[in-house]
């Protein structure tokens, strides 16, 4: 088993998966679409190619979260809004959430170290610009680690030991999001397809549990 490792570190991230209509969601930590979506966009792959999606979405996925982030909300007002029974709305109001200053590592463990190794080459040089959730929500920092991909290693290991990405002394104690078949938590996040016309999704358990005695990077 081999993982690779992902920094989504940022001024602002937003992983919604449950918007609805005027009120855009974020969960606390990347979803799994959002983070295969990134992949995707780094490795050229169009919204339209169910075929290389697969691979991707067979991959199992962690996050730990080094920066809890701030959920804050922008208040937006939209005009002339194009209706879906037809017709013009004056005014569309929306509220759209999204973490601020948070700072998370992603593990994507697999036994197929070839496809982990060309994701991480795609996000040292990506084909598409990436975001994180939003356009205008660019990382911070490169997603790319040069030392991310860790062979020999499952996804739970791999995220209890690389140093930790937060700012100042690494925190007591740190979550960890795991997926796992057994898992208490249910995430509406799994990805089947990307299409513009029939986005799907699928459930995906999940289980949460903690770290401590996180080491500080290297100056």
């Amino acid at each position: 088993m081999n993982t690779l490792l992902l920094r989504l570190v940022g001024p602002m991230q937003s992983w919604g998966v449950q918007s609805r209509f005027s009120v855009r969601d974020t969960g606390l930590e990347p979803s799994k679409s959002g983070v295969l979506g990134l992949v995707c966009a780094a490795m050229g792959i169009d919204r339209n190619d169910d075929e290389s999606l697969a691979p991707l979405a067979a991959l199992k996925m962690g996050v730990r979260i080094d920066r809890e982030g701030r959920l804050s909300r922008d208040y937006h007002t939209a005009l002339k809004v194009l209706k879906a029974g037809g017709g013009i709305k004056e005014t569309e109001p929306s509220s759209r959430y999204y973490l601020a200053d948070a700072a998370f590592l992603v593990g994507l463990e697999g036994d197929d170290l070839a496809l982990l190794g060309q994701i991480q080459n795609a996000f040292r040089n990506p084909f598409w610009p990436l975001f994180m959730g939003r356009k205008a929500f660019v990382p911070g920092l490169p997603v790319h680690l040069p030392d991310g991909l860790k062979t020999g290693m499952g996804l739970e290991d791999a995220l209890k030991v690389y140093p930790y990405q937060g700012r100042g002394e690494a925190l007591e104690k740190v979550r960890l999001v795991l997926e796992d078949l057994n898992g208490d938590l249910v995430r509406p996040d799994q990805p089947i397809s990307f299409r513009q016309d029939q986005r799907r999704f699928s459930p995906r358990r999940v289980k949460v549990t903690f770290v401590s005695g996180l080491i500080m990077e290297a100056a």
